[in-house]
């Protein structure tokens, strides 16, 4: 990346241009955020059945074996949800869940009864002694009986493990008796429906293994639908889990949003009603303890958030982020804090510049901060995060320091030297593995590479590379392999992911110029080699 006194006005040119155009870049995503979307209202506000797991507050889970959840809480829960569901799915007995039927019956509400199996024989005994008591106690209330919820597909049981319970708890109720799994484990293991009164389906076109853009979400539903049907003629269907994340990573051309999840939700429930179909609604309210187990996406799949308010209406516009004018805020902060910093001893074009920066910055990390409200579960991971941030920000404000003042005609030493580009080389290669290797549950942290990348970018095109020492060989190391394990995501996303194809232009920004000044310090050896060698 040579440069010529003639070409000086053109790089300064197009630095300035990447400034605007990133800042407003910037604050065009939060104004975009804000804007009301206008989507088809659903049939009603009334949905039939909805998971329900009351697990929700800070540290609690089911996966607690002391964990339980009181009668006046449930009470509350269902005073709610009696508002605007007709009925209830759990899942496990326990805990203070046994309690659920006697509830639902004041608030005028059925339920599907859930029976959790696993791979423990000693709990899953207690877990079918329990239902069985329940269901034989609330027979007006309990509209079937679901016995065990994915365990084919989490392989805790073998078929004929599973159909031994099955038929156990149909012999001792009278309710109905399913098994619910994904969808596609009924095709494979046709024989479990002789073991149910009818077949409860899961289809959640964002976890497919070929996920499903929201606009055709609902088509897919459908055919999944009827082609479990035509597998099963004669046999009810019903789906047992269905819906949309509102936070989490994008998979593929799946994006998880407010906006995707109503989009979704009133799609699905105008077909439901018009095929006159029995469905449940995962869920009733977001579980953060999913985090730990399916990434960010698996604590927002509720209807409500885990305050229990509702996220979005159901008719009407949606609104993705009411709170968008945070975004400005922080990026005028941070515009105040690089002017102060970087750009207030400099001539007027050295402050534009450094304020660019600075709003650039404050809207990308304003940006990474609502991710890290979504993702981080406990003290350690926020720990991690907002210090990754804090030396994101003091990377970016040493190089806008130095940005405004080439930009201002102004002398100064390049902050190239020392080892913070290498560390944020380091940084990205480590992230870039994590994502090829253990990416299904991991969220792609733009706004906190945002800066060092393009601030990295902005000072390698504006300076001479021919006064530059040669990049470490570490440094070369790292560059070659960036762009690489990023096309390695892209493709795993199918080249569908806007988020993947952002992800490899950050990955090219801050390693192309490493590779391109190894390319003209190699040039600029070779005259050198060849007078030695005379």
């Amino acid at each position: 990346m040579s440069s010529s006194p003639a070409s000086v006005p053109y790089r300064e040119g197009l630095a300035w241009l990447a400034l605007l155009l990133l800042a407003v870049a910037g604050a065009g995503w939060w104004w975009a955020a804000g804007r009301p979307v206008d989507l088809p209202d659903a049939p009603s506000a009334r949905i039939a059945c909805v998971s329900y797991a009351p697990f929700r507050k800070p540290g609690e889970t089911p996966l607690d074996p002391h964990a339980f959840i009181s009668p006046e809480r449930i009470d509350a829960d269902l005073t709610a949800l009696s508002q605007r569901f007709d009925c209830v799915r759990t899942y496990s007995q326990g805990q203070g869940l046994s309690a659920v039927p006697a509830i639902a019956a004041r608030h005028g509400m059925k339920v599907l009864l859930g029976i959790w199996l696993g791979g423990d024989r000693r709990q899953n005994a207690e877990q079918v002694r329990l239902g069985i008591a329940t269901a034989q106690r609330y027979p007006q209330v309990v509209r079937g009986v679901i016995v065990g919820n994915e365990v084919l597909l989490r392989g805790d049981l073998s078929p004929a493990q599973l159909i031994g319970y099955l038929q156990q708890v149909r012999a001792a109720v009278t309710e109905p008796v399913t098994y619910a799994d994904v969808w596609e484990f009924w095709l494979r293991h046709p024989e479990l429906a002789n073991a149910v009164d009818y077949l409860t389906i899961h289809i959640l076109p964002y976890w497919e293994d070929t996920p499903v853009a929201p606009a055709r979400a609902v088509q897919h539903v459908a055919a999944v639908y009827a082609r479990v049907q035509k597998a099963f003629p004669g046999r009810r269907v019903m789906i047992g889990e269905t819906g949309w994340p509102s936070a989490g990573r994008p998979r593929q051309a799946a994006s998880a949003s407010i906006v995707n999840e109503a989009r979704y939700l009133r799609g699905f429930l105008a077909y439901a009603a018009r095929v006159d179909m029995p469905y449940n609604v995962i869920e009733a309210f977001d579980q953060p303890w999913k985090r730990a187990q399916e990434g960010t996406a698996g604590g927002y799949w509720g209807i409500f958030d885990a305050h229990a308010r509702a996220k979005f209406p159901m008719q009407g516009p949606v609104v993705e982020e009411s709170r968008w004018w945070a975004g400005w805020l922080a990026g005028a902060a941070a515009g105040g804090l690089f002017v102060l910093v970087g750009g207030w001893r400099r001539r007027w074009r050295g402050r534009l510049a450094a304020g660019l920066a600075g709003i650039a910055s404050g809207c990308a990390l304003a940006w990474q901060y609502r991710q890290m409200l979504f993702a981080c579960r406990d003290g350690w991971e926020w720990t991690v995060s907002l210090g990754a941030c804090v030396l994101a920000l003091i990377t970016a404000l040493r190089l806008a320091h130095w940005i405004a003042a080439r930009l201002a005609a102004q002398a100064m030493p390049s902050p190239l030297a020392g080892w913070w580009r290498l560390g944020w080389l380091f940084a990205l290669t480590y992230y870039d593995l994590l994502l090829v290797f253990d990416g299904r549950y991991r969220d792609f942290p733009l706004g906190l590479f945002f800066l060092p990348c393009a601030g990295f970018a902005l000072l390698a095109w504006l300076s001479d590379s021919r006064a530059l020492p040669m990049p470490r060989l570490e440094e070369r190391f790292l560059a070659a392999w960036l762009p690489l394990l990023a096309l390695v995501v892209l493709m795993q996303e199918a080249w569908l992911t806007p988020v993947a194809w952002l992800w490899l232009g950050l990955n090219l920004l801050l390693a192309l110029p490493v590779l391109f000044d190894w390319r003209a310090a190699r040039i600029g050896l070779q005259p050198q080699q060849a007078q030695a060698s005379q």
